[in-house]
This record gives structure tokens, sequence and C-alpha cells, in this order.
């Protein structure tokens, strides 16, 4: 816990380096700075995070808010503590308040009915800005109990730095609207004047896949526009993406449409057969080989290949393969004789090109062979507007084959859409599958998907490597019937009788007890959240009392 252990200084500093991701992975001002308020939660046990930013006349209005969708805080269901916020604007210093109850200035915002006997809670503000005054505020409460020691300097100097970030981003987003709208009225001046009028554009469009969001609208422009060549294509992004959709809608919109797609996995094949299965082999070429067999190129003859992977090739098949690529000739494993075969080349990896070409690990002729026309297929997580509409077909599709009637409810839906998804459409697919198919009823709802009783698998495959993108929330290892913390302590607050030395079912119990049935309690005292404890509470059919 930041400012409490020896170990803050050290938490602080991969805290500011994760936000300086978050803050940097997107151009979606209040996603990314949702996530922020929901890392300042997740690691530093800070809650009720708000950020308020200034609008039209000077206005502050709150953007993001910790724990709630964009829909929620446009509703106002954030509420800001004006009084205090307003006095951190016009003092540009931070304000600290060690007990919310005992101060006037957040009357309107005193929520002391969620706090366990002897805990307090603790308001702090401080201003965002650049080089200039401030034009927003970052607000947050944290819980703390008389007997602890807390460093409240250090948690607002670190509350400083990250609202430094959030104000460089947000001028940054300011400076890019600006720059899009002037770049758009130029346009639409231009268009006046020359007095051409032409109907409305309509929106990219191919089979099979989805992507109305602008990042993918960039994308089908692309393969229209290079479908019809004979050019290369090198299709490149994370693994998921759908770049073999994207290959063969290039060849179905292509003049080889009514010739073969031939695709090929060359990550999945060791290279001794790699070679036969590309090229061929004749009868008697090796052990096995029985008779004469055709390989990918000539089965493509006049129409498209797909090379799959094509960053796992070994460097020397990649000698041989830059030379089928250039003379459009070759000969079968253990033949004589050339073979031609005209094919259009389509390829796709997920691997950093350059980087393995500056290793030696790839032939540069080979990439600059390949690398004719690139185009990138965005990660899920930058095109998350594409997620309801990728969600509802693939639960269309799973009630075909499964003759069922089964929707999403409005909150499941926007709980996936906050997911980062590290496996993109694939595991978006298999997400949707998984949950509809354990869905017990015809509505999915929040507490359905696998996230809200820790069985996602996403924060365990998140790498580094992925992209500069917010990793998905640290959560407590968990029972994974119960949603409950499998470990030793029962959380904060346990006294004599241990609540982990309990039952599970006595266990929850016993936490409402102490926290006088308050939900918010009980769940602080497990060390759940409370949609978590909620979850508990219904599994165990443990009926609230009201007292």
């Amino acid at each position: 816990m930041f400012g409490y252990d020896a170990n803050s200084a050290s938490l602080s500093l991969i805290s500011i380096y994760e936000i300086s991701k978050i803050l940097s992975s997107s151009l979606e001002l209040q996603g990314v700075l949702r996530d922020v308020l929901n890392l300042l939660s997740s690691y530093l046990q800070m809650r009720h995070g708000l950020v308020a930013l200034q609008g039209d006349g000077e206005i502050l209005t709150v953007v993001a808010a910790a724990g709630m969708s964009p829909r929620a805080v446009a509703s106002g269901a954030a509420t800001l503590p004006r009084l205090a916020a307003e006095r951190i604007l016009s003092s540009e210093i931070p304000l600290v308040v060690q007990d919310i109850a005992e101060d006037p200035l957040l009357a309107e915002h005193n929520s002391p009915s969620d706090l366990a006997e002897g805990e307090r809670a603790c308001f702090m503000g401080v201003p965002i800005k650049t080089l200039g005054r401030p034009f927003g505020v970052l607000t947050v409460e944290r819980v703390w109990s008389p007997e602890m020691t807390i460093n409240f300097g250090s948690d607002v100097r670190f509350l400083s730095m990250v609202a430094n970030l959030i104000g460089q981003t947000a001028s940054l987003h300011n400076t890019v609207a600006k720059d899009r709208q002037a770049i758009m009225d130029r346009a639409h001046r231009g268009q006046k004047a020359s007095n051409l009028y032409r109907p409305a554009t309509v929106p990219y469009t191919m089979e099979g896949v989805v992507g109305n969001s602008r990042a993918m609208q960039e994308v089908f422009a692309q393969v229209h526009q290079v479908a019809p060549t004979k050019s290369t294509v090198l299709l490149r992004g994370e693994s998921g993406t759908g770049k073999e959709l994207i290959a063969r809608a290039i060849h179905v919109m292509s003049r080889r449409r009514d010739r073969a797609f031939v695709k090929v996995n060359c990550a999945a094949l060791p290279e001794s057969l790699l070679e036969s299965e590309l090229f061929g082999h004749e009868k008697g070429a090796f052990t096995g080989a029985t008779q004469d067999r055709r390989g990918r190129f000539e089965l493509a003859d006049q129409g498209t290949l797909f090379l799959d992977e094509i960053g796992e090739i070994s460097r020397a098949f990649q000698a041989k393969l830059l030379r089928v690529l250039q003379e459009g000739e070759f000969e079968r494993v253990g033949g004589m004789k050339t073979v031609k075969a005209d094919v259009r080349i389509i390829a796709a990896t997920n691997k950093h090109l350059e980087e393995a070409v500056s290793k030696g690990e790839f032939r540069s002729d080979l990439y600059y062979r390949i690398n004719v026309v690139p185009i990138f297929l965005p990660p899920l997580r930058e095109r998350r507007e594409d997620i309801p509409p990728l969600a509802e077909s693939f639960l269309r599709r799973f009630n075909e084959e499964n003759e069922r009637q089964v929707r999403f409810s409005e909150e499941a839906m926007e709980l996936l859409m906050g997911c980062s998804f590290p496996g993109n459409v694939r595991e978006l697919e298999n997400c949707v599958y998984r949950t509809a198919t354990m869905s017990k009823g015809d509505v999915i709802v929040d507490i359905n998907l696998p996230c809200q009783t820790d069985h996602c698998l996403s924060k365990s495959l998140w790498t580094p490597e992925l992209a500069n993108s917010p990793a998905p929330p640290v959560i407590p290892e968990t029972d994974v019937a119960t949603g409950l913390p499998d470990r030793g302590g029962g959380g904060e607050g346990d006294d004599d009788d241990d609540l982990a030395t309990l039952p599970k079912r006595e266990r929850l119990v016993r936490a409402m007890e102490k926290a006088g049935w308050v939900q918010a309690k009980a769940a602080r005292l497990l060390g759940l959240t409370p949609r978590q404890l909620g979850y508990a509470l219904r599994k165990y059919k443990i009926e609230i009392k009201r007292l």
C-alpha cells in the first residue's frame, strides 16, 4: 500500500510507469483516464477516484470515474465534491482532508455508511495543469484507521505526478482535436468552393469481417485498393486479429477469385516437411514418398497462396523461398524438372520483422520482397467499438448451432467493452462461446462472464510484448467455486477468531455480521470486491438481513 510500507517508493515507480503506458495507449481520453483510475484503485487502494476537467465556460465536469462506464459518468452517477474542487482550482495547490466526516467542504460528499467500525475516509485532491493555470482536478479517497502509520505527503506527491501526466495527455488530446477540426474545416471549405457534389461515402464492408471502427475502416480501404492488383501483401498484427480472414477477403475481391486460395502455416511444420509441402516431391525423394506429390505453389497456380507465420521460417529456407518469389519457378524435392507457377503471395506475421532483420534472423532481401504492401491489423483493444457487433455475431452463430436464444444484458456488454483481450478477436469468440455455454438462462448478465469469477485467463496471457496498453487489473487468487480469496489471511480487520480458518459459508456469514450486514464493509474484511461478495452470497443462498 503506497505510503504505508517500505516498498512504497518501488510501488510508486512501477505505478507511474504503468500509468504512462496507459496514457500513451490510445487517443480515447475518457477510456485511458478510466483505466488510470482503476489502476489507482487496484494497485494503491485508492477508491472513488475522479477526474474532472473544465469545459466550455470553465465549468468543471467529471470525465472519468473509477469503476464506472462512460455512460454512467455521463448520466451524473459520479459525484464531484464541488466546493473542494473549486478550492483546489483557485488555490492551485493540493487539498488533504484526513477525515471527510469532519470537514464542511465535503459535507455533500460524506458517505460513512461503507466504512467499518473505527475506519475513517481521507480525501486527497490535486490540480491538473501543464504550464499555465489548472484546468482540472484529480481526487481520490483512502480508507485508514488511527493505528496506521500514514504518510499523506507521500501520497500527495505521487498524485501530483499522476496529475501532471494527465494534464499533458489532456492537452495533447485537445491539440489533436483542434488540429483535426481545422483540417476538417479546410476540407469542407475546399469541397464547397469546388462545387463538387458527391453521394455520401458508404462505409467499407467485407463479407465475414466485422469492423465499423475507424481503424478497421482504414484496413478495409487498403484491402479494397490492393485486392484488384497483383501486388504481394504482408499482413501484420498480433495473434488473433483476423489475418487469415483478411487474406481470404483480398483473394475473393481479386481477379483470381475463381482460382484456388491455398494456405499454409509456416510455423506448424519442420523445415524438411515445409519444403515438400510448398514445392512438392518426386516419388522416392525420401522414405515414405511413394508417389509424386504437387506442392502448395502448384496447387495455387493462377490463384493465391497465403503464407501464415512467415517470420518463423529458418534463414536457410528463406533463401529457397526467395528464389521462388523472384523467379516464379522451383524444383520439387528430389526432382530435376523446373516447375513454373503464377501465384499471388499474401504473407502474414505477428513478429517484429525489422528487428529480426537487424539481428540477422531474417533476410533483408526476402523482407523487401514480401513487404510490398504492408497492412497492419489493429488489436481489439484499439477498436473497442467493434466488440459489441463482434460479440453479437459470435452469439448469433452460437444460437444457430445450439438452437438457443441467448442474449447479452447491457451490463455484460459494457463489461466486455472494458476488457483488454490480449488474444484479440479469437479470445473474444472463445469468451462468448464459453459464457453462452455455461449460462443457465437466456440472458447473459455481467456475473456470468469468466472475469467476474476469476476464470479469465487474460491476466496470465498478458505479456509486455503485446503493446503499450494497460495490463488487465491484478485480481487476488480466489476459490474457484465462490470467488473468496484462497489465502491464509481473512483480510484487514481480523481479530482472534480468524475468518480464514472457517468454512466458506460460515466465513461469509461471520464477515457480514461483523460488518453489520453492510456488504461493502464485509467485502473489505474478506479482501473481495463488492461484486465478488455478492456472487458468493448468492451461491451459498445467504439472505441479507436488514437491521
